[in-house]
């Protein structure tokens, strides 16, 4: 990698952790030159600006979340299987994070609400990615008589991120897992119910 390039990578990298714990508002340029140990017109010198950075910088933590994505479900062919690895890897978010500060699609969805268009757009457009993840392995499960015919696949993207981010929203502000091992136990028996039903020999003939 050309000295450039990995300067550019080591800024990213450690402005995403900036960003992600004090947000894009409450984040200086003295947070980040601090923080990736280089003057400020060297951060200039790869980013026009503040946002520039920081959507490089989101881009960066939502490719972290999808590297543990495509560990967990490598290998796994069952919907079932999947489903619950997806899950899995929200589970493991509190105990080994990616990025110190909680979810980046969640912090910067709320943050960049009423701040910043582009962010929040961002941030739409990568929870629009996990949501076809697991709407198109739900839709496979179907189509492979995995799951029952009636498993609607936005519904399920729907339900599976909606709890898995409001569990682990809840998980942090109280310090407590708890809310976290509720919504994957809850989650765990609501896949688990989309199981198509076993057929006996009997309905084979």
């Amino acid at each position: 990698m050309a000295k450039g390039a990995e300067t550019r990578r080591r800024i990213v990298a450690r402005a995403a952790e900036v960003f992600n714990v004090y947000g894009f508002a409450g984040t200086s340029m003295g947070d980040l030159t601090r923080a990736a140990g280089i003057e400020k017109g060297g951060i200039y010198n790869h980013f026009a600006s503040k946002e520039a950075l920081a959507l490089a910088a989101f881009d960066y933590a939502v490719d972290l979340m999808a590297e543990r994505f495509s560990a967990a479900t490598a290998g796994k062919e069952r919907a079932l299987d999947r489903l619950l690895a997806i899950v899995g890897v929200f589970q493991n978010y509190l105990d080994a994070p990616p990025l110190r500060g909680g979810c980046p699609v969640l912090n910067t969805a709320i943050e960049s609400d009423d701040t910043s268009p582009t962010l929040r757009q961002r941030a739409q457009d990568a929870m629009t990615g996990w949501h076809k993840l697991i709407g198109s392995t739900v839709k496979a499960g179907v189509q492979r008589g995995d799951l029952r015919p009636d498993a609607d696949p936005r519904a399920v993207a729907s339900l599976v991120t909606a709890t898995l981010e409001g569990a682990l929203m809840l998980s942090k502000l109280y310090d407590d897992p708890a809310h976290m091992r509720r919504a994957v136990a809850h989650l765990t028996e609501y896949i688990e119910s989309l199981a198509a039903p076993a057929t006996s020999a009997g309905d084979q003939l």
